[in-house]
Formats: structure tokens, C-alpha cells, sequence
């Protein structure tokens, strides 16, 4: 894969600060694939030439920071973002019509699940920013727990494959799948938790309701007599 390789010699040569900078590109729409970025910068972990927590925190800090210029660009800029050229041929009316579809279809969850749809990804933060849907803090906090499951795991699957070339072009090839898999498992997980805990919450209340009725009807019952 050329494009892998080209990669992971940039990032052997130039270290952390050329993969920032590429997964910062990457977030402004250019067309470098962002899991194959990560996948490089996995390699040259494994390699021995970085240190592999130290990549996942910079990769992290990467796409964040690319991911966060796209949404702060249409949200300072509203509608007179579309004007700009390189948002233009990032967000095509085509795009933008597909992108308020799915945005009106699944809400402000669109922007969690646009982590794994690399091919809107950039439209979805650009469209989210452009129409005032969720303030910064909160696009920050669904995009970073996005991240916090794709990013590891791309990175880890270059770690791991360094050395095993078959078996990294195949994992490569079946990832976004994985990757999505995966990302909804940990969705339903965290629903799972939060309806549990309100469901506890809920029994203590009622629980709590009853002791204060059966303590009102005694003292009641004292009263008369």
C-alpha cells in the first residue's frame, strides 16, 4: 500500500508533529484517509521509533483539533461558510443535502457516528457548526468520545501488524467495519449503564416515597387515637 508507506516513512523521519499535522489536514477535508494516518503512525510505534501511548495522545489530539476547526469555521461563519472556496468543494450542495437528511433523521447523534463515516465526516462538523445545532463544548465532547474508540484502535492495529504485513493489509481492509462495530457496542454499553443507573434511582425514589407514606399513615394513626 503506497500510500501507508509514504506515510510511515514521513512519519519516521519528521516524528510526532508530522502525524498531528496530517490528521489536522486530514480534518479540514483533505483527502489523506485518516485511519491509514493512524495505522502509520501505529508502525512506526511498533516499530521502536515512538512511543505508543505518546502516538494515541497525539493522535488524539490531532483529529480533535482538525475536527474543531471544520465545526468553529461554520459556526463563527454561519451560512457565508458555503462561499469559501475550499468549503465549497468540501461541502457540495449534494453533500450538505445528504448531510441535513441524516442530521434530521438521527439528530445530534450524527455527531458521534461522523468519526466512522470518512467520507462526510468533514461536511457533518462543517453543517453541524454552519446551523448552530450544539454548542462547542458539546460537538467537543461527542466527537472526543468518538475518538476515544477510533483513535486507539486504529493505532494499535498498526502497532500490532508493525511486523505481520499480511495480517495489517487485511485488518485494514475489514477495520471500518470493526471500528463500527465496535463503536456501537460501547454506544449500547454506555445506554445500557445510564438506563441501569436511572432505573436504581428510580427504585430508591419510589422506595423512598413509600417509607415516607407508611411514616405519614402511623403518625396518623397515633393521632386518632
Amino acid at each position: 500500500m503506497a500510500l501507508l508507506d509514504a506515510l510511515t516513512d514521513l512519519f519516521i523521519n519528521n516524528g510526532y508533529i508530522a502525524l498531528f499535522t496530517v490528521l489536522v489536514v486530514c480534518g479540514l477535508g483533505v483527502p489523506i484517509p485518516e485511519d491509514i494516518s493512524l495505522v502509520a503512525g501505529g508502525i512506526i510505534a511498533g516499530l521502536g521509533h515512538a512511543e505508543l501511548r505518546t502516538m494515541i495522545v497525539v493522535g488524539l489530539a490531532g483529529v480533535l483539533v482538525g475536527d474543531s476547526i471544520m465545526f468553529l469555521v461554520g459556526y463563527r461563519l454561519g451560512p457565508h461558510a458555503r462561499r469559501l472556496r475550499w468549503v465549497a468543494r468540501v461541502l457540495t450542495p449534494r453533500r450538505y443535502a445528504r448531510v441535513q437528511a441524516k442530521f434530521d433523521r438521527y439528530g445530534n447523534r450524527m455527531l458521534f457516528f461522523a468519526r466512522f463515516l470518512p467520507g462526510l465526516r468533514a461536511a457533518i462538523f462543517l453543517s453541524a457548526g454552519i446551523s448552530h445545532r450544539v454548542p462547542f463544548w458539546r460537538f467537543l465532547l461527542l466527537d472526543g468520545v468518538a475518538a476515544l474508540v477510533s483513535v486507539p484502535l486504529w493505532v494499535w492495529v498498526g502497532y500490532f501488524g508493525a511486523e505481520r504485513r499480511d495480517w495489517l493489509l487485511q485488518a485494514i481492509r475489514e477495520g471500518q467495519g470493526i471500528v463500527i462495530a465496535f463503536a456501537v457496542l460501547v454506544v449500547a454499553g454506555v445506554a445500557w449503564a445510564l438506563w441501569r443507573g436511572a432505573r436504581r434511582r428510580m427504585l430508591r425514589l419510589h422506595a423512598h416515597r413509600e417509607r415516607r407514606a407508611l411514616r405519614g399513615n402511623a403518625r396518623a394513626g397515633r393521632g386518632r387515637h
